[in-house]
């Protein structure tokens, strides 16, 4: 899970230094004014810009969760925060710092935060302000995994999924009498369903009328069925008859 967050975070990262921070550091240099006056902003927060620290804050669910449902939390939070308040590009910046933070990137989540002209007054993302004053409150599970985490392995996930594969009962099997129609005039019923191929049909109609598999040749409205052919795909509705030549001569066998 953590190696495809550091993907995203690069992704994000880079998506950040192209828009958010290229235009944070742009108006920079071109406004002084704007420079002061965030600053006077930030001093009537009555906060200070501090670096952002390496500890990460520890937590605990209140249950066990798994790194899946970590990740569903993290993004229903990340979609849904810049709807109630502050900018997006804002939120932007800081799920890419917090992602850079998590991998142990200090570096570039403090030049993702400055570059977004993000003030840190406790120096933790946890809270943070804009150059307009808007206040941004993460919560713990954005920025660290809880204590009480469960941990899957690939392969257990893999074995999981098997398990449950098999427990899940066989799909009911929904039978009809197939009408079947022998060249020697005969006609037969069989207990057959949609997913029944030939092959299996004749093995039945060989046990039902004691007609060799390998004298059997099925045709559906003109057409030979091969064995590895199921009633499904022959679109035979259950009304309908199916004819059967009986050779017993000269033994033929679609296959």
């Amino acid at each position: 899970m953590w190696r495809a967050n550091c993907r995203r975070m690069h992704n994000l990262a880079d998506w950040i230094s192209g828009t958010v921070m290229g235009g944070c550091v742009g108006r920079s240099r071109m406004d002084v004014q704007g420079s002061d006056r965030r600053a006077t902003q930030s001093k009537k927060r009555g906060g200070r810009n501090e670096p952002l620290k390496k500890e990460r804050p520890k937590w605990k669910s209140q249950y066990p969760m798994t790194e899946g449902q970590l990740r569903s939390k993290r993004d229903e939070f990340w979609d849904t925060a810049p709807a109630f308040d502050g900018r997006k590009e804002i939120w932007d910046a800081l799920r890419a710092a917090a992602l850079a933070a998590e991998c142990n990137d200090l570096e570039l989540a403090q030049a993702i935060v400055d570059g977004a002209c993000i003030t840190l007054p406790h120096g933790s993302l946890t809270e943070s302000y804009d150059e307009l004053g808007n206040r941004y409150q993460l919560p713990v599970y954005t920025l660290s995994p809880p204590v009480n985490l469960i941990t899957e392995s690939p392969s257990e996930t893999k074995g999981s999924a098997s398990a449950q594969k098999q427990a899940q009962p066989p799909p009911c099997r929904q039978e009809f009498q197939l009408r079947v129609r022998l060249s020697t005039g005969k006609d037969v019923h069989m207990a057959a369903s949609m997913a029944d191929s030939i092959g299996q049909l004749k093995k039945q109609l060989e046990e039902q009328e004691d007609i060799d598999v390998s004298c059997q040749r099925w045709f559906f409205s003109g057409k030979l069925l091969t064995d590895k052919t199921h009633l499904q795909d022959t679109k035979i509705q259950k009304d309908f008859m199916v004819q059967v030549i009986v050779n017993t001569n000269t033994p033929v066998v679609a296959k």
